[in-house]
């Protein structure tokens, strides 16, 4: 009886010791998994894009007299890149790259879109999936802010292209003050700039708004964040400045009474108020904790016009709308605390397209594109894990202008205006200087086969642009009509 007894405790202590084993394991195990959802969960997005910024009007390009210490932070906290390209030398194209990551001539995106609210094929085909659309499939809220340009009609707003909130205008422009928006709604426009002076939008509801529209959309930002910081959010903050028309409040002229043209004093103006926004952006994340887990990306959507708003390209040639490279190469800077060292800068080619492949490769909920994308993710060659180059070969085209230019990773560059081809070694001769044309006929001929290859894969653009504006008031005499008075 007695060993029978013993057998019993023997057995029990053993099963005992089994079972604590097994708790200790799962108690190991469900702890293992709530750091790695931790570690893993969805970083926050936030898209700092402006329009028309000079390559040289930031403090971390070298700027002297607009100081732009908000904006050098996400670079001083991050990552410079100093040969960043965007897709297209105008807005509306560039954009249409960004918020796909593809190029745009893909889809047929190939010019400036017209203002024409009763047109659903003068924007954003509906066959290209926007960022906001993609990570709605990762449980992220979105919100656009600032500049549209995708599209007017209804079926084309942000609400319906995967944005939960929108605060901003619709057109490819606007008026700055509060005074000048004396339009109640799209339908009163009568012309193609008058869309500057339409009420703002929140959602798809017009409202009346008091504040300078940069400090407007700052204000919003920063709301927006409150509303979304408990769960993964995508912000895409699109300020129109400092797009024409220059117009800037005394409280930011009067920081720069030392610059004596007017122009580019007003200029410096409106940059210096995006920039004082962008530093509510980023306390608002640190006072609510989220500075590590956001990944913040700063760029403008091409480069300067430096006759129209006295923006400033520094020794790069040409401005928007060129496929030189003060057109097309822009301010870049990303930080996310998390992952990416501080201070660093990157030197190999980028291109925008390259933002949406890097959001949809960081989200815990793994996402597969609608469509295949021309952007890679850059995490991994800014961290090490990658050495080679993100891209083989870069390449823009100006269907109207018959212009296109293809760079490839070694910075080899060819231009073709027409008939006319120049080839450039972008290392030794970043300012393109004809002086120093490269007379390599292989290489060129090489470049140009690339570009072939890639061309025959674009399609025509699939709408009337802004160059062709008064085409398309003769083909579309009810362009402004409000079709629910009928």
């Amino acid at each position: 009886m007695l060993f029978l007894t013993l057998d019993i405790f023997f057995y029990m202590k053993r099963f005992l010791i089994f079972l604590w084993a097994i708790i200790f394991t799962s108690c190991q195990g469900e702890q293992k998994k709530a750091l790695e959802a931790e570690t893993q969960e969805s970083p926050n997005v936030i898209i700092v894009l402006v329009d028309d910024l000079g390559n040289a009007d930031v403090g971390f390009n070298g700027c002297k007299d607009i100081p732009t210490p908000n904006i050098d932070k996400i670079a001083s906290e991050g990552v410079k890149f100093t040969n960043a390209y965007v897709s297209y030398a105008v807005c509306g194209p560039s954009r249409a790259g960004i918020i796909t990551g593809r190029y745009q001539d893909r889809f047929g995106f190939g010019r400036n879109p017209l203002y024409a609210p009763n047109d659903p094929n003068m924007g954003l085909p509906k066959t290209e999936e926007t960022l906001a659309e993609a990570l709605k499939r990762a449980n992220y809220k979105s919100v656009a802010l600032g500049k549209w340009h995708f599209g007017v009609h209804e079926s084309l707003r942000p609400l319906e292209r995967g944005f939960d909130g929108f605060y901003g205008f619709l057109g490819g422009g606007h008026s700055y003050f509060p005074n000048k928006w004396v339009l109640e709604n799209e339908y009163e426009v009568e012309s193609q700039f008058e869309a500057y002076n339409v009420k703002l939008l929140r959602d798809n509801t017009r409202v009346e708004e008091k504040e300078y529209l940069t400090d407007a959309l700052s204000r919003e930002a920063i709301q927006y964040i409150e509303t979304y910081k408990d769960q993964p959010f995508f912000m895409y903050l699109a300020y129109n400045a400092p797009h024409t028309p220059l117009q800037a409040p005394e409280n930011y002229l009067k920081r720069f009474d030392t610059i004596k043209d007017p122009k580019r004093r007003t200029y410096a103006a409106m940059v210096s108020a995006v920039d004082d926004g962008v530093g509510k952006v980023l306390d608002k994340l640190h006072e609510l904790g989220l500075t590590e887990n956001t990944i913040v990306f700063f760029l403008s959507d091409n480069g300067g016009p430096e006759q129209h708003n006295a923006s400033d390209n520094g020794i790069l040639r040409g401005g928007k709308s060129d496929l030189f490279e003060g057109g097309i190469r822009v301010p870049f800077a990303l930080k996310w605390p998390k992952v990416l060292p501080k201070g660093e800068t990157y030197e190999k080619a980028i291109i925008s397209l390259d933002i949406f492949a890097t959001v949809l490769s960081q989200t815990k909920t793994p996402i597969e594109p609608k469509n295949k994308l021309d952007g890679v993710n850059l995490i991994p060659y800014l961290t090490g894990e990658k050495n080679g180059s993100p891209h083989e070969y870069l390449f823009w085209r100006k269907f109207d202008k018959y212009n296109f230019a293809v760079r490839n990773a070694s910075g080899d560059k060819i231009i073709g205006l027409k008939e006319d081809i120049t080839l450039f070694n972008l290392n030794e001769n970043i300012e393109e200087d004809p002086k120093f044309e490269v007379q390599d006929l292989e290489l060129s001929k090489g470049l140009e086969s690339q570009y072939n290859l890639w061309n025959a894969q674009m399609l025509d653009p699939v709408f009337l642009g802004l160059l062709f504006d008064n085409q398309y008031n003769k083909e579309h005499p009810d362009r402004f009509k409000n079709p629910n008075l009928d």
